[in-house]
């Protein structure tokens, strides 16, 4: 993730100067540990000052408006206390290259300001200080004391002091070419290194946006570097330093994060959005990992207990299978009982069904009936045995294959691309602390609006018709349930984990064999039978679709079913270029 440096503290400061201020403090959210939302309200609207001490992730912009649940953080409260109704005046760096900002909040815009809201951008060291007046410390986000740093404590009640001042040289716009290229390659190093260690205030980023416009290697030594090579590492860096003295920015996305001095032509209109689309992605794809990792374990521990659990109900149900075997011994003893001599080890008899002989064993000390009786017994245990297992034999393959479902769902949605994958994630993750299979002491049971909107995968046949694929128990159970017409085409894999696949129909439209075998192709494809070669997938109308009462989320049976072959590597090339979220459907 990448951090937020000077260069780009600046260039949020000079946007939020243009479009923020004056600005009145309405309101204060934390949103979690480590963010803060500030609700401020100009002449031209209101928004959220999104402020975040996130050791991998600090930042300061204007984003979203945070979610609306309790708030029940201490520092926020502290700041809506003293905050709530002032007016923001004022943002500034608290010194030249520092990733500190003094946000100043005054009764109105000209008088004499109040508090000092400290922001400091530093890592692992971020932190939000409230100071008052007399420059004393009234809250902060975290309270650092004399034990943890004895350079610089941060304590209610103390005095606050700046954050110790940068040493070594920092970059200047009046510093000629022969002097920077002397002190950058004093010593060989590659460049990128060479440029951290000559000037203070500079990131890896930075860094690395200026060598890449200037056409140059990072890992290059800076021995091997030419004078037009210098040249044009110079113009660059005459080119940022310009940029941080007009305040003139371009903001763009790169392939590996951001920067706000890319190409002009290709500048994002605001910083502000950048940040929080970046930050957005980025935290989601985290979240993304970890849940997904999550429920892998969960799954894969309780299928492998369950698997083993109907092993050996399989294994005491073939045993059981001798029951009648002993029935039909005892049976022979019974008849035969009248050729029984004392101290018989066997007896010889003729079966009543083939008429072969059998020998059937005897204890010496105990007489044909005594033994027959014994059998009896034996045959009745294991048939009550076998009355008893099989239905929990039944009970424990439908967990199988419902969780089965669940992991085919959790793998065909990694890997991470938009939030609504991040949200698909968190319904099985929800449907997972529902079922009782994963605890979670965060997690409050909701009930689902009837206005929600479900973002299954789309596609599109050949000829244009539009085709629906679940990502999640939850969203299958809405494709039969909500979205699906008497028109339609359900599609789903044949006694196989996976994806309830809908292809929508109008009155009076006739789909072609093309656009059958494509939806098959797709229903094998978001299956647990990804990597077969030719999988069977059965179609039906909506309403030959039924979920049982009691049935778990996802589950369903179907009649009057008809079988396509489904060839799930013909449908991975399309789906890679044609998976798109599309627009969230709205249930009716």
């Amino acid at each position: 993730m990448q951090p937020v440096d000077v260069t780009t503290l600046m260039a949020t400061c000079a946007e939020l100067r243009q479009g923020w201020l004056p600005a009145r403090c309405e309101q204060v959210v934390q949103r979690d540990r480590t963010t803060l939302c500030m609700a401020l309200r100009t002449l031209k609207g209101r928004d959220w000052l999104t402020i975040s001490w996130h050791p991998q992730a600090a930042r300061l912009h204007m984003g979203a408006a945070p979610p609306k649940v309790p708030d029940t953080f201490t520092f926020s409260q502290q700041l809506k206390h003293q905050l709530n109704g002032l007016a923001l005046v004022s943002i500034e760096p608290v010194a030249p290259w520092e990733r500190a900002l003094d946000l100043c909040f005054a009764r109105r815009p000209g008088d004499p300001v109040q508090w000092h809201l400290y922001v400091e951008i530093m890592g692992k060291y971020s932190n939000v200080i409230l100071v008052n007046d007399q420059n004393q410390i009234v809250t902060a986000a975290h309270q650092v004391s004399e034990h943890q740093s004895s350079v610089r404590p941060i304590l209610t009640g103390a005095q606050y002091s700046l954050p110790p001042s940068l040493t070594g040289p920092r970059p200047a716009l009046d510093e000629c070419q022969d002097r920077w290229q002397e002190r950058v390659a004093l010593v060989p190093n590659p460049l990128k290194t060479a440029l951290i260690k000559a000037y203070c205030g500079l990131s890896s980023a930075l860094v690395r946006d200026l060598i890449h416009q200037a056409n140059l290697d990072p890992s290059q030594s800076t021995a091997t570097l030419t004078e037009t090579d210098w040249q044009g590492l110079f113009q660059q860096w005459q080119r940022w330093l310009r940029c941080l003295g007009e305040d003139q920015f371009h903001p763009q996305l790169t392939a590996t994060g951001f920067t706000v001095i890319g190409q002009p032509a290709l500048a994002k209109p605001s910083l502000q959005s950048l940040l929080q689309t970046y930050y957005d992605h980025a935290f989601n794809r985290q979240e993304f990992d970890r849940v997904h990792h999550q429920l892998g374990q969960v799954l894969k521990g309780r299928l492998t207990k369950l698997r083993r659990k109907a092993d050996d109900f399989c294994d005491r149900l073939d045993h059981a299978t001798q029951a009648d075997h002993y029935r039909q011994q005892a049976d022979l003893l019974m008849t035969y009982s009248h050729q029984w001599q004392p101290g018989l080890t066997a007896m010889t008899v003729t079966d009543f069904e083939s008429g072969a002989p059998i020998t059937l064993a005897l204890e010496p000390d105990k007489t044909a009936i005594q033994t027959a009786q014994q059998l009896y017994k034996r045959h009745q245990k294991l048939k009550r045995s076998r009355n008893a297992i099989a239905p929990l034999l039944v009970e424990v393959q439908r967990e199988v294959a419902y969780l089965e479902q669940v992991d085919a769902a959790r793998q065909q949605i990694a890997p991470y691309d938009d939030a609504a994958d991040l949200r698909a994630l968190l319904d099985i993750r929800d449907e997972l602390v529902q079922q009782g299979y994963l605890k979670d002491p965060t997690y409050r049971p909701h009930s689902r609006p009837t206005t929600e909107r479900v973002a299954v995968r789309k596609f599109h046949t050949a000829s244009g018709l539009e085709v629906w694929v679940g990502r999640n128990n939850h969203q299958n159970d809405q494709i039969v349930s909500h979205l699906a017409t008497d028109y339609d085409l359900w599609f789903h894999t044949q006694e196989i984990p996976g994806s309830h696949v809908l292809l929508r129909l109008s009155a009076g439209t006739a789909p072609s064999d093309a656009d059958l075998q494509y939806v098959a192709d797709l229903a094998a494809y978001f299956s647990r039978a990804q990597q077969a070669d030719q999988v069977p997938v059965v179609y039906t109308e909506p309403r030959h679709v039924y979920k049982p009462k009691g049935a778990r989320p996802g589950m369903v049976i179907y009649k009057q079913e008809r079988v396509l072959w489904g060839q799930p590597q013909r449908a991975k090339a399309r789906v890679q270029t044609a998976d798109t979220p599309g627009p969230a459907l709205a249930l009716t």
